[in-house]
C-alpha cells in the first residue's frame, strides 16, 4: 500500500521503550504511542495482569490519553505506533477513533486484525486506517519471544 507519511523511528522506540516497562512488570510486552503533527498525545502499556482487566491493552491506554489530549473521540489524522499488531478489541477501538495510521512490529498469527488472523479495516466501516507492517520487526519479536519463553520455562518448573 502507498503511504502518504513515512513512519518515524523516534514513535516506534517509545513505543519499545513502554513494552520494556511492560515486560519489568511481568506483562506482555505490548507498548503504543499515538502521535499527531510530530507530538506524542497518548502513551500505553500492557497492564493487564496488574491492573486485573482485559481492558488494559497498550493500544486502548494510548488512545484514551490522546482522546483526553485533544478533548475528542476522533482521533483523524493521527498515527497510532504499536509494538504489535493489534488485536479485534484494539481494532476496533482503532477503527472507532478514525486513527488515519497505524504502524506496528510483527504481525499476530493468532489474534490480529489488522489483516493476518483477520482485517476488520476490510468490513464496509466508514474509517480504514493504512497500514505499516512490520516497523522495527525483529525488535518488537525478540521481546515478545523472549517474554513467553521464559513464562514457559517457568510453567515447567515444580
Amino acid at each position: 500500500m502507498e503511504l502518504a507519511f513515512l513512519p518515524q523511528k523516534e514513535f516506534m522506540l517509545e513505543a519499545l521503550r513502554l513494552a520494556r516497562e511492560a515486560l519489568e512488570d511481568g506483562e506482555v510486552p505490548v507498548g503504543a504511542v499515538v502521535v499527531r503533527d510530530g507530538q506524542i498525545l497518548g502513551r500505553g502499556r500492557n497492564r493487564r495482569e496488574s491492573a486485573r482487566t482485559a481492558l488494559a491493552h497498550a493500544e486502548l491506554e494510548a488512545i484514551h490519553q490522546a482522546c483526553g489530549a485533544l478533548g475528542t473521540w476522533r482521533l483523524t489524522g493521527c498515527h497510532l505506533y504499536v509494538t504489535l499488531e493489534p488485536c479485534p478489541m484494539c481494532a476496533g477501538a482503532i477503527l472507532n477513533a478514525r486513527i488515519s495510521q497505524v504502524v506496528y512490529g510483527p504481525d499476530d498469527g493468532q489474534a490480529g486484525c489488522l489483516g493476518t488472523a483477520c482485517d476488520l479495516p476490510s468490513l464496509p466501516y466508514a474509517a480504514r486506517p493504512q497500514v505499516y507492517r512490520g516497523f522495527f520487526e525483529a525488535e518488537c519479536r525478540e521481546l515478545l519471544q523472549g517474554f513467553f519463553q521464559n513464562l514457559r520455562r517457568n510453567e515447567k518448573k515444580p
